[in-house]
């Protein structure tokens, strides 16, 4: 089997798996856009900017974690390059609203772990909004290297609500709740803070730094 077979295969398989959290969030987004979402803890009652902020998050959110898959097809890219920078337009486009919906929810009612969650997040979104930027920014430069490394920062940076539910739900199932509590302020929430995208921004810089030998501050 070959390696671009490979690959696809393995593109198609991280799609499935992202499936339900894009529902998820779509749905709600969709219900919460359209008229009250009660139901949701995220819901707060008289403030309806507060929702709409954080409804906006979620509907986008699942959007650009549906479609990020498609940038990493290396067969798309050199097959289908019109549509590889459709696709890229798209999802920069929308990692906009997606990160102001998290910063409005954030400044307006702030997230459900506190202070300690607020500042992770906001970095978090900060440095989506900073790939969104760079990525398209170095595609127009036809700088294609250094669109290459802020195209992959952009990925998983994309995908890095998904992962932080995969986290939790591997933890649950290996250990339980232990570090976890209601209002998400234990020791293990403490570390999913930031543990669903920094690591995986350093392991990108460990690599890029090895194959290149260049450091990501002389290559951004």
């Amino acid at each position: 089997m070959s390696r671009t077979t490979l690959a696809s295969i393995g593109i198609a398989v991280l799609i499935l798996l992202t499936l339900p959290f894009v529902y998820h969030a779509s749905q709600l987004g969709v219900r919460g856009l359209g008229r009250a979402a009660e139901t949701s803890r995220v819901f707060t009652p008289n403030a309806p900017l507060t929702n709409f902020s954080i409804f906006l998050h979620m509907l986008f959110g699942a959007a650009i974690t549906l479609l990020a898959p498609l940038q990493i097809s290396a067969w798309l890219r050199t097959n289908r390059p019109k549509l590889h920078r459709l696709v890229g337009r798209i999802l920069v486009a929308l990692a906009v609203p997606t990160a102001l919906g998290g910063f409005g929810y954030i400044i307006l009612r702030g997230t459900i772990g506190g202070l300690a969650m607020d500042l992770a997040f906001a970095v978090y979104g900060a440095l989506l909004l900073l790939a969104a930027f760079q990525t398209i920014r170095f595609a127009h430069a036809q700088n294609f290297t250094r669109h290459n490394r802020w195209a992959m920062r952009f990925f998983f940076l994309i995908i890095g609500s998904w992962i932080y539910r995969v986290h939790y739900g591997l933890w649950f199932a290996t250990v339980g709740r232990t570090g976890h509590t209601s209002t998400f302020d234990g020791w293990f929430d403490q570390f999913q803070n930031w543990a669903f995208f920094l690591p995986y921004l350093i392991i990108i810089e460990a690599y890029y730094t090895r194959r290149d030998g260049t450091m990501w501050t002389r290559n951004r």
